[in-house]
C-alpha cells in the first residue's frame, strides 16, 4: 500500500495541470481478466537446478476504480493451478487448484503522475501497483497466510474511446508467513526465499462515465472575456424580450379598447319607432351578413321567454329583417334565418313550445329604423292581442 500512499501525495501536485470533470461514485470503474504464470524467486528444493525450472499457471479477475487520474484501487482474485506432478515451488500440494489469493492493491499511473493528464489516456502507460492480500493453499496443514504484491503494468489503451486496456504485468509476490507449521508464525517480513515472480497478461474494460466517455475528461473552462461576451448576449436577448412584451401589452390594450367599443355598439338597444310593427320591446340585432345570435343579444331573448312564461296563452310571431346591402334573394334568406335562429334558442334553451312561435322573413328594409345597422334585426309581435 506504500505505492498508494505515494500516489495520493504526488497526485495532488499533478492534478492542477488539467481541470478534470467530477468523478462520481459510479465513474471510472473497470473490470478485467488476466492470466500467466508464477514461479519461486529462490529455489528451496536442492533437486532443482534453477528456480525457473518449475512454474505454476495462474488465472485472475480484477475490479478497480480510479479515484483520480493518478490514484486508484483494485481488487484482485487469483487461482493457481498445478502444472507439475510433484515438488511445486510455491505450494506443497498435488491438487489441481493449488491455491488462491485475494489482494487489495493501490495503483499509481506513473505517466500521469509525472507528465500530467491531457484530457484522455495515452496510448501507452506504466502503472505501478502494490498492496496486501489473503492467500489460501489447498492440501497443506497451514492453509492461510498474508501476502504482499508489488508490480508494474505496461498498458496499452485501445479503441476509439480507449475503453479497452491490455497490459503485461511483471510482479513480485511475497508470502509473509510460513506454510509448513501451523503452530509457528513468522513476523511479517519481505524474504526473497518466500517470494514468487509472476508474469501475466490481462485485459480491462472501462465502463462509461457520467461525462459521456470511458475515462476522465477535461473540464471545458471559459475565460472571463468569453463569459462577458455571453453575458452581453444574454442581456441583449432580455432587452429584446422586454421590448416584445411591451409591444404585446400595447396591442392587447388596443384590442380590448376596440372590443369594448364593439360590445357597446352591439348592446345598444334598438329604438322603437312608430313604423315598427312589433308590440314587444325587446329585439335582436345581427351583424352584417350574419344569422347567428350574438351572446350579447341573448338577454333580449330571455326577456321574450320570460314574457311567454308569464303569459301562458301568448303566441309570438318572429319577424326577421335584413339591411338593403346585397341581393334581394340573399337578404330574403338571411331574414328567414334570423327569425329561425331566435326561435331555435327560445325552444332549445328556454323550453318554449315550438307551436307558440311563428317565424317569417321579410327581406331587406331601410324603413324600420333610421340607422341602417338597426334594420338587421328580428322583432317580436304578440299575435294573440
Amino acid at each position: 500500500m506504500f505505492i498508494a500512499a505515494a500516489a495520493i501525495a504526488v497526485s495532488a501536485s499533478a492534478q492542477p495541470r488539467t481541470t478534470i470533470t467530477a468523478n462520481k461514485a459510479g465513474d471510472n470503474i473497470y473490470v478485467g481478466i488476466n492470466g500467466g504464470a508464477i514461479t519461486s524467486l529462490k529455489n528451496n528444493n536442492p533437486a532443482k537446478k534453477s528456480a525457473f525450472q518449475a512454474f505454476t499457471p495462474e488465472f485472475g479477475v480484477r475490479v478497480g476504480k480510479n479515484f483520480t487520474t493518478v490514484f486508484g484501487l483494485a481488487l484482485d482474485a487469483n487461482l493457481y493451478f498445478n502444472a507439475h506432478k510433484k515438488d511445486c515451488p510455491l505450494y506443497a500440494t498435488k491438487t489441481f487448484v493449488q491455491g488462491l489469493d485475494v489482494d487489495l492493491l493501490g495503483t499509481a499511473n506513473l505517466m500521469n503522475m509525472f507528465a500530467g493528464y491531457k484530457g484522455q489516456p495515452r496510448f501507452f502507460e506504466i502503472i505501478a501497483l502494490g498492496g496486501f492480500g489473503w492467500t489460501h493453499a489447498f492440501g497443506v496443514k497451514k492453509t492461510n497466510a498474508i501476502n504482499s504484491k508489488v508490480g508494474l503494468d505496461f498498458a496499452l489503451n485501445l479503441g476509439e474511446k480507449k475503453a479497452w486496456q491490455v497490459y503485461i504485468e511483471p510482479a513480485l509476490v511475497y508470502a509473509l508467513q510460513k506454510w509448513e507449521n501451523a503452530e509457528t508464525e513468522d513476523n511479517f517480513q519481505y524474504d526473497v526465499h518466500k517470494a514468487g515472480f509472476s508474469l501475466k497478461a490481462g485485459v480491462n474494460y472501462k465502463f462509461g462515465t457520467s461525462n459521456g466517455t470511458h475515462n476522465f475528461a477535461k473540464e471545458q473552462l471559459r475565460d472571463q472575456a468569453e463569459i462577458d461576451a455571453l453575458n452581453a448576449k444574454i442581456n441583449a436577448a432580455k432587452s429584446e424580450a422586454d421590448a416584445a412584451k411591451a409591444d404585446a401589452a400595447a396591442k392587447a390594450a388596443k384590442i380590448a379598447e376596440l372590443q369594448k367599443a364593439l360590445n357597446d355598439c352591439m348592446n345598444k338597444p334598438a329604438p322603437v319607432v312608430e313604423k315598427a310593427k312589433a308590440n314587444l320591446q325587446p329585439s335582436v340585432v345581427f351583424k352584417q351578413g350574419k344569422s347567428v345570435v350574438e351572446r350579447s343579444q341573448e338577454a333580449n331573448l330571455e326577456m321574450i321567454a320570460k314574457y311567454m312564461k308569464n303569459n301562458k296563452d301568448a303566441k309570438i310571431k318572429i319577424s326577421g329583417y335584413a339591411s338593403p346591402e346585397g341581393s334581394k334573394e340573399l337578404n330574403q334568406k338571411l331574414s328567414e334565418k334570423r327569425a329561425e335562429a331566435c326561435k331555435n334558442i327560445l325552444v332549445k334553451k328556454y323550453k318554449i313550445a315550438a307551436d307558440r312561435l311563428q317565424t317569417e322573413g321579410l327581406g331587406a328594409t331601410d324603413k324600420l329604423f333610421d340607422e341602417v345597422e338597426f334594420n338587421r334585426v328580428a322583432l317580436f309581435n304578440d299575435v294573440t292581442k
